[in-house]
C-alpha cells in the first residue's frame, strides 16, 4: 500500500471540484438577481405610470433608482468588507436585497418605491463587489476567467427571465400587477440568502489578517490537508479609498474603472436602433421581437466565455474595443432599413455582450487581497455611473445632436477605451492572483 503523502499544491493550482462550483453558483445568483431586477422595473413603469401618476422627474427616478443604489453599495460595502470580511458582506447584501424587494409590493408613494429600490441596489451593488471578490479567491486559475467572465451570461439570463415573467403577470394579475412584478425579485433573493449561510471566509483574507490557523481550516476543509497557501502573508495595506489613487495603484484603478465606463455607456446604443432593426426584419416590438434580441445578447456572452478561457485577456479586450468602434462608426453612416445596419448591429451586439465578460474578470485580478473589494467596488460603482449618465444624456443628445453624431460620441467613447486599454491594459491570464496584482498596468507579459 502506498503510503507516501500528496505532494504539497498551492491553492491556485488545485483542480476545481464540487465547492468551486458552490461558490460560483452562490455568487451568480447575485447577477441573476440584478439582471432581473433591473429588467423588471420597465415592465412595471407601464402600469405604475398610470398607478401612481408619475411625471417625467419619478419615472426617471424610480427607472435609475437600483443604479443609484448599485453605485452606492459598491463603494461603501465592498470598503466594509476588506476590514470586516468578505462572508460577512456576502451574506448580509442578500438580507438587504430580500426585505426590500418584498417590501416594494407595499409601496404606495413614488417616494417610497424609489427609496426600497434604492436599497435593493445598495445590496446588489455589496454583492457585486464582494461576490467577485470571493469567487476570484477560491477559484483555481486556469479556470478563474471562465467562471469570472460568465457574470454576463447569468446577468442575461436574469434579464430575460424579468421578460417572461413581467409578460405573464401584466397580462394575468390585473391593476396590481406591478406589486407582484417588483416583489417577485424576494423569491430568487431569499432562496440565496438562505444557500449562503455557513458559507466560509477567504482564506486569502484571513492569511492577510494574521488568522493563518483559520486560514487554513478552510482549506482543508475544502480542498484537503495537502494545499497551500505560502505565498500569502500578513501586511499592513491601507485600505481607505484614497489608496486607489496612490502612486502604486491609481493605473490599475483608471484602467479599471475606465474600461468598464466606455463599455457600459455605448451598451446603451442598442436600443437606440431598436427601431430600425425592427422595421428591417418587419417585426412588432413585442415578446418575440424581445426573446430574438435577448438571444443575441445570451449567443454574445456565451462567445465571450470562449474568448476569456482562450485568448490573452489583454487583446480580447482591445481588439474587442477596435471592433466595435468600427461597427458603431459604420452604423452612423447607414441609412435606415438597410441589411448592412442589420449585419452591423448584430455584429455590435454581440461584441459588446463577449467582452463584457471581462468587466467581471480584470477588476478582481488587478488589486491585491487587502483592497480587492474596495477596488472591484469602486470599478463597478463607476459603470453604474456610467450606466446612469448613458441613461439619462443618450435621449438629450439624440434631441439635440441628431443620431448620427450621437454614434460617433459614442464611437469617441469606445475609441477611448481602446487607448486606455492599449496604454494601461495588464495581461493576467494564466497568474497566480498575487502575481496578476503586482503586473504593472501596461505589461503584455506576466
Amino acid at each position: 500500500m502506498n503510503t507516501t503523502p500528496p505532494q504539497q499544491v498551492h491553492m491556485d493550482d488545485i483542480p476545481l471540484n464540487t465547492f468551486h462550483i458552490k461558490i460560483a453558483g452562490l455568487t451568480f445568483g447575485a447577477h441573476l438577481t440584478d439582471g432581473y431586477v433591473l429588467g423588471v422595473i420597465g415592465f412595471a413603469l407601464t402600469q405604475l405610470k398610470t398607478e401612481m401618476a408619475l411625471t417625467p422627474f419619478w419615472q426617471g427616478m424610480i427607472g435609475s433608482s437600483a443604479l443609484i443604489g448599485l453605485f452606492l453599495g459598491s463603494l461603501l460595502l465592498g470598503w466594509i468588507s476588506d476590514y470586516v470580511g468578505r462572508q460577512k458582506i456576502f451574506t448580509f447584501s442578500f438580507v438587504i436585497i430580500t426585505l426590500a424587494s418584498a417590501l416594494q409590493f407595499f409601496a404606495d408613494t413614488p417616494e417610497q418605491l424609489f427609496w426600497l429600490r434604492v436599497l435593493v441596489g445598495i445590496g446588489l451593488g455589496g454583492d457585486y463587489a464582494v461576490g467577485h471578490t470571493m469567487l476570484a479567491e477560491f477559484s483555481p486559475r486556469k479556470q478563474r476567467g471562465i467562471l469570472l467572465g460568465s457574470f454576463s451570461v447569468i446577468w442575461t439570463f436574469g434579464y430575460v427571465a424579468a421578460g417572461f415573467v413581467s409578460h405573464y403577470m401584466l397580462a394575468d394579475f390585473g391593476c396590481d400587477a406591478w406589486r407582484w412584478l417588483l416583489a417577485s425579485s424576494a423569491i430568487p433573493a431569499l432562496l440565496i440568502m438562505l444557500l449562503r449561510i455557513g458559507t466560509p471566509e477567504s482564506p486569502r483574507w484571513l492569511m492577510r489578517k494574521g488568522r493563518i490557523s483559520e486560514a487554513y481550516q478552510v482549506v482543508r476543509r475544502h480542498f484537503g490537508p495537502h494545499v497551500v497557501l505560502n505565498d500569502e502573508i500578513p501586511v499592513n495595506t491601507a485600505r481607505h479609498l484614497y489608496t486607489l489613487f496612490s502612486a502604486r495603484y491609481w493605473r490599475r484603478t483608471a484602467f479599471n474603472s475606465l474600461f468598464f465606463v466606455c463599455l457600459v455607456i455605448p451598451y446603451f446604443a442598442i436600443y437606440t436602433f431598436l427601431p430600425s432593426i425592427l422595421n428591417t426584419l418587419k417585426l412588432d416590438q413585442n415578446f418575440a421581437t424581445d426573446l430574438l434580441l435577448n438571444g443575441l445578447l445570451v449567443l454574445g456572452a456565451l462567445l465571450g466565455i470562449a474568448c476569456t478561457q482562450w485568448l490573452p485577456r489583454r487583446r480580447f479586450l482591445i481588439g474587442a474595443f477596435w471592433l466595435l468602434a468600427f461597427s458603431l462608426g459604420t452604423l452612423a453612416f447607414v441609412p435606415s432599413g438597410e441589411l448592412l445596419m442589420l449585419l452591423l448591429f448584430a455584429l455590435f451586439t454581440l461584441t459588446i455582450s463577449a467582452v463584457s465578460n471581462l468587466v467581471g474578470v480584470f477588476p478582481a485580478e488587478s488589486f491585491p487581497t487587502d483592497i480587492r473589494s474596495l477596488g472591484v467596488g469602486f470599478a463597478t460603482a463607476m459603470s453604474r455611473l456610467g450606466s446612469a449618465i448613458g441613461t439619462g444624456l443618450l435621449p438629450l443628445a439624440l434631441v439635440n445632436l441628431g443620431l448620427q453624431n450621437t454614434m460617433l460620441i459614442l464611437t469617441a467613447v469606445l475609441v477611448f477605451g481602446a487607448l486606455v486599454s492599449m496604454l494601461w491594459a495588464p495581461e493576467t491570464k494564466g497568474l497566480t492572483l498575487v502575481n496578476a496584482s503586482v503586473v504593472k498596468a501596461g505589461s503584455k507579459e506576466s
